[in-house]
């Protein structure tokens, strides 16, 4: 575990020049050190010798997040994992983590870095279904952010919808911001209540994504435009991220993500996974340098597409996208 020591390290200081040989030197470690993707790349025919520039390194489906234990070194060594959320009779996915407490000073680096210091924040958090299952690592994330914000008026809500109003129009005269952090269909449900809201000028509504069996799918604009209308804000944030990746991207408005210094996107051809060098839209893999305990190179199940000044924008799922991915078995 010494590497990932290292490994952390340089993560915590990286900045954007390291960022190409970082992820190629970590590739060269995880070819040899993670079972299911040397297998994966085994499978494919690939030489990691041969792998020169980050453009060509191969990405794993994220799917094997949900049958294999995708991590560099022996399983035994982990003691803790996230697991994503899922309807029932869904098989969910699994990240063995090497350091929580890592992982939550890295969360709150990439935080402190858009929006800056959490102690000028009460953050007041609407995760409903994920408060009611272990594993979710948004939840310990948002507790963490809780706990560094030392605001007494900070904490958890489930299904207390005038609670929380209550303790909004409360927080509306204070000096500090207020952030309000939510899955997105108990935000839809908060907006479609009936309950009356005040408008205020310290309110940052942020999305987190989530809206699997709870209601019917939206358009991000659909979703945005009801949320900005109910709390009278002129934008909506968001924050893109999932369980299978240890970094989180922000958007401050629009949908459209910037990215920090430790993640970057490429974007593939929606039938040719094998291909990313799409330059406009397509499937979205990504390079999370956080993920240096695990796999640093997903393929994952959504569309996306890059904008001219470089932020990413989610575009959705795949369609089936259980049954996307590639074929090939992993022994």
């Amino acid at each position: 575990m010494l590497e990932f020591k290292s490994f952390s390290e340089r993560v915590d200081k990286l900045t954007s020049d390291q960022f190409e040989d970082f992820a190629l030197e970590l590739f060269q470690f995880q070819s040899r050190s993670n079972p299911v993707y040397a297998s994966y790349l085994k499978a494919r025919r690939i030489n990691p010798s041969s792998i020169k520039e980050i453009t060509s390194i191969p990405f794993l489906p994220i799917r094997f997040f949900k049958d294999k234990e995708v991590v560099s070194g022996p399983s035994t060594a982990f003691f803790k994992f996230y697991s994503s959320s899922g309807t029932t009779g869904m098989v969910t996915s699994k990240h063995l983590i090497w350091s929580e407490s890592w992982y939550l000073s890295h969360s709150k680096r990439i935080f402190e870095s858009f929006y800056g210091d959490l102690s000028e924040f009460h953050v007041l958090a609407l995760l409903p279904a994920y408060l009611e299952r272990p594993g979710s690592s948004l939840v310990s994330m948002a507790k963490f952010f809780i706990e560094e914000s030392g605001s007494p008026h900070s904490g958890f809500y489930l299904y207390n919808q005038k609670e929380l109003l209550n303790k909004l129009a409360f927080l509306s005269s204070d000096g500090k911001k207020v952030l309000l952090l939510g899955v997105t269909f108990a935000l839809l449900d908060l907006a479609e209540s009936g309950l009356a809201f005040e408008k205020m000028d310290n309110l940052i509504v942020m999305e987190t994504g989530g809206m699997k069996g709870r209601r019917r799918e939206m358009i991000r604009e659909e979703v945005h435009d009801s949320l900005k209308s109910f709390f009278q804000v002129d934008r909506i944030h968001s924050e893109y991220g999932m369980t299978e990746l240890m970094s989180q991207a922000y958007s401050q408005g629009e949908g459209r993500f910037s990215l920090p210094l430790s993640l970057r996107i490429f974007l593939r051809d929606v039938n040719d996974p094998y291909s990313q060098t799409v330059k406009v839209q397509g499937g979205i893999n990504v390079i999370d340098l956080g993920n240096f305990h695990s796999c640093a190179f997903i393929e994952t199940q959504d569309l996306g597409k890059i904008d001219d000044k470089g932020m990413l924008e989610v575009l959705g799922r795949f369609d089936n996208s259980e049954l996307r991915g590639c074929n090939l078995l992993v022994q």
